[in-house]
């Protein structure tokens, strides 16, 4: 396919696709799926390896938060039944940090719900990075806290995170169909704000909220144009008890699909798939290890994820490997531009991806004969077409909880 051979070659020189040919990974058909998947995957290994980064998130502050994410389960008002509880202390965040370090994990993603943090509120995740570089050399730490004021990148740089998270999440288009307590720039600004603090820069997206292919082309070019050192693409899990509950829109071959676009238009940037993969992956998340070069481990804010274990024997079996800590995650041509520091000890800026579609609050951020064979097939079709509500499941486990994280 001609296409797809322009689009490696592209990514192989660092090139910039153009908008018709972004598009048209996304038109192509589920027949040929596997040549996008091949196709990207060339790209992906050309920058990236056969290497897996393991990142671990920790749900500082769960619910409650006073944003009106439509995809957020942490959203104002909203009836999910998810955990709710104030900020953990350093010590309660160090221990669930060190569950996802032994699993794998080599960066730990501090999330709390919320527009974004006040002063006080910057002051306690530093202790907590404190705590939790004190008790593992070497660990990247990623803030998630919302949107920033002037001087709080800054600070959190100063007390020892490596990366920034803050997603777009969607096109600036289309953003006031999802949120009207905070604005695209806002996100922007965010980001913006984290670049300039020396942080390295993490900033992504969820698909399927009802977007447009143009949509989601125009929130990866918008990405591309910001530079982030980590893309996360995080697939919506409708909660129920969100306005997008009902919005069951994406088929795995449209997640590789997704995934593919990102790779070739971020060909050199870790692309990490975030919140969903369970849900609308399913069976085909081995396949997806192709495009991106990261995922997270365990459970995920206020959802569950898969088991921890079965995370590292997917890898295993895919024919990757877990990237160590002592691996530099980017090519060297961005871990030496310097941003955050964490080219200089293995990190590259994946930040949190935390917006994963179950919902980090605003900014910390998103389930015998030829009749009767063709007759169980025409049935097989059908239940796979039809929604994965029993892979949404709340998570009751971990940070917030009595109970053993899954990492």
């Amino acid at each position: 396919m001609d296409l797809l051979n322009t689009l490696v070659d592209k990514g192989l020189r660092r090139e910039l696709p153009t908008r018709a040919e972004a598009l048209a990974v996304l038109a192509t058909s589920d027949d040929d799926v596997l040549d996008v998947v091949a196709a990207a995957g060339k790209v992906r290994r050309h920058w990236f390896g056969r290497r897996v980064k393991l990142n671990y998130l920790v749900n500082l502050k769960s619910g409650l938060c006073p944003e009106d994410c439509s995809y957020c389960s942490q959203r104002l008002g909203s009836s999910t039944g998810i955990l709710k509880y104030s900020w953990l202390k350093p010590d309660e965040a160090s221990r669930a940090a060190a569950a996802g370090l032994a699993g794998g994990a080599k960066r730990v993603c501090l999330v709390a719900s919320g527009r974004g943090p006040t002063d006080r509120d910057v002051d306690r995740v530093a202790g907590t990075i404190k705590a939790i570089k004190e008790r593992h050399e070497g660990v990247e730490v990623c803030a998630c806290l919302g949107l920033l004021s002037d001087g709080q990148a800054e600070r959190l740089r100063e007390a020892g995170a490596d990366a920034y998270n803050h997603n777009l999440n969607t096109s600036e288009g289309t953003y006031g169909d999802i949120t009207t307590t905070h604005t695209y720039a806002d996100r922007v600004d965010t980001v913006n704000k984290a670049h300039a603090a020396g942080l390295s820069a993490c900033s992504g997206l969820i698909a399927g909220m009802g977007e447009s292919d143009e949509d989601l082309v125009d929130v990866v070019f918008s990405l591309r144009g910001l530079d982030p050192d980590s893309v996360p693409v995080n697939f919506l899990i409708p909660v129920e008890g969100t306005p997008l509950a009902k919005e069951w829109n994406l088929t795995p071959q449209r997640c590789l699909r997704i995934l593919a676009m990102v790779r070739f238009v971020c060909p050199d940037v870790e692309v990490r798939i975030a919140g969903g993969r369970e849900v609308h992956l399913r069976t085909m998340q081995p396949l997806a290890l192709h495009l991106a070069n990261s995922i997270f481990l365990g459970d995920y804010l206020t959802t569950e994820g898969q088991a921890g274990q079965a995370d590292l024997e997917m890898i295993a079996d895919a024919g990757f490997t877990v990237e160590g800590a002592d691996e530099v995650t980017l090519p060297q041509h961005r871990a030496e531009l310097g941003g955050a520091g964490c080219g200089s000890h293995g990190a590259e800026g994946p930040g949190c991806g935390s917006h994963t579609a179950e919902g980090a609050g605003c900014g910390s951020h998103a389930e015998g004969g030829c009749g009767s064979v063709c007759g169980s097939h025409e049935e097989a079709a059908a239940a796979a077409n039809e929604p994965r509500t029993d892979l949404v499941a709340v998570r009751r486990r971990g940070a917030g909880t009595d109970l053993a994280p899954n990492a």
